[in-house]
């Protein structure tokens, strides 16, 4: 039941290594917009429900762990540092990837309960109790979990360091294909080169970059962990494809129809503002953040070759700040204007080359944007994995869930993980690190958009 121990029964676990054993082993150098990503622990979380397509004996789950013990090591050809070690130099003492073919983890267990047992209102109650704890050098862990109603999860572990969102999402999309066709198609070639992100010399960068981004030696800039306990909460939720459609039309206008991002960030926004303007301590602004995906939005001659099919950290934060007055008082389609603006004003050519000159005088710090910290106006911040190309059927019909599960540690700022729910019926699922206040007012709206997640929702019970 939720809220109870839940027993993991580990089966197995070993080293799947790639097969090509014409791939040399050798050393990467980490890019600088991998360093600024630190390197912390994320996960992609796959759920499946008993009642897939591919059910009976083709669908057991001892068919679904010779589909990964089979085709596992070939897709480490395509992702050879997967299957390498994160390993901090000495001298510098900053991480590189040592890709001589150590491979990666590949763990089966068994799980005590059934998944329509865990409670799917946050993390800590469902997607956060079927981790498996892996080495901090260890760059892929795949975990295989069967479930007692006959489900099974694949959590993808990986470390963020030799990739971003837009990466994990391809590696678990060309798994799926591997795993149906034998093949990947297009004939496409991953692309692991980090030479084009080189710092100039001197580096340079501009005051705006300077005013997004901190360093800081240790944790004098975080709040406690007793504080960030107590202020924010965890909720899991899903956006019904009507809604979002709703909400794209209340955001549009005659001259420019507003994207699914667009109007949901305008929602939030709003939604922000309120909050915000019925607080005890007056608060004149707020501020909507963004990472964006950089490599569709370069239009460098030297980079736009280098996007196709890279591999790495490539992601960009947009900030958008308002007053509060102005937020409440603007129709949604003028708040979705501001989104856009945020998004669309800025250089992304030049601001790449300046975080990489950022980072050159930074190597040695942490770092982290300045709102994401939670200094200054209050701040509420989205990555968008829905804009990620997603398959997740290998052969036994598509995940009823994929989301990416981090821990937030001591980050005073929202969080919204928003990701499609596998299937393309247009819908949403979103995690959701915020302020209890902004949960209440989510949740109380009058329009219902943002839903609670259940475990009926997933087709569980």
């Amino acid at each position: 039941p939720a809220g109870e121990d839940l027993t993991i029964r580990v089966v197995s676990r070993r080293l799947v290594k790639a097969s090509d054993a014409t791939i040399q082993p050798h050393v990467a150098t980490v890019s600088n917009l991998d360093l600024y990503f630190n390197n912390y622990q994320a996960s992609m979380v796959c759920l499946y429900p008993s009642n897939l397509p591919a059910a009976g004996v083709a669908g057991s789950f001892d068919a679904v762990v010779a589909a990964f013990e089979a085709g596992l090591p070939s897709l480490l050809n395509h992702f050879y540092p997967l299957a390498g070690r994160i390993v901090v130099d000495p001298v510098s003492r900053l991480p590189e990837l040592h890709c001589h073919n150590q491979g990666a983890e590949l763990v089966v267990g068994e799980v005590d309960a059934a998944l329509g047992s865990l409670d799917f209102a946050g993390m800590d109650g469902s997607l956060r109790r079927i981790l498996l704890p892996y080495p901090d050098d260890v760059m892929l862990s795949v975990q295989l979990l069967r479930f007692a109603c006959g489900g099974f999860s694949v959590v993808w572990g990986n470390n963020h360091l030799p990739n971003d969102g837009h990466g994990i999402s391809m590696v678990v999309r060309m798994w799926s294909e591997l795993a149906r066709t034998g093949r990947i198609g297009d004939g496409v070639v991953v692309n692991h080169d980090r030479s084009v992100f080189r710092p100039r010399s001197p580096p340079s960068y501009g005051a705006a970059v300077r005013a997004t981004f901190a360093a800081y030696h240790d944790e004098s800039r975080l709040v406690t962990v007793l504080t960030t306990q107590d202020s924010f909460v965890e909720r899991l939720y899903y956006i019904e494809a009507g809604d979002v459609a709703r909400l794209r039309d209340m955001a549009s206008t005659g001259q420019r129809r507003a994207s699914r991002v667009q109007a949901v960030s305008a929602f939030l926004w709003k939604a922000l503002a309120g909050v915000v303007a019925a607080s005890r301590v007056p608060e004149e602004r707020c501020r909507m953040g963004w990472w964006v995906d950089a490599r569709r939005r370069v239009a460098s001659p030297a980079l736009v070759p280098a996007m196709h099919s890279f591999f790495g950290n490539m992601t960009a934060y947009a900030l958008g700040e308002a007053a509060v007055e102005e937020i409440l008082e603007r129709p949604l389609a003028e708040v979705a204007a501001m989104a856009r603006e945020a998004i669309a004003s800025i250089d992304y050519d030049a601001y790449v080359q300046e975080l990489v000159d950022w980072v050159e005088e930074h190597k040695a710090e942490k770092m982290m944007e300045v709102s994401a910290l939670g200094l200054g106006s209050p701040t509420v911040n989205q990555t968008v994995f829905a804009s990620f190309p997603l398959d997740t059927d290998f052969g036994f019909g598509e995940a009823t869930l994929a989301m990416p599960v981090w821990e937030n540690g001591r980050v005073s700022s929202g969080t919204l993980a928003v990701g499609a729910r596998p299937g393309g019926d247009g819908s949403w699922l979103v995690s959701a690190y915020i302020w209890p206040r902004l949960a209440a007012a989510l949740e109380s709206d009058d329009h219902r958009i943002f839903k609670p997640l259940t475990a009926a929702y997933l087709g569980f019970v």
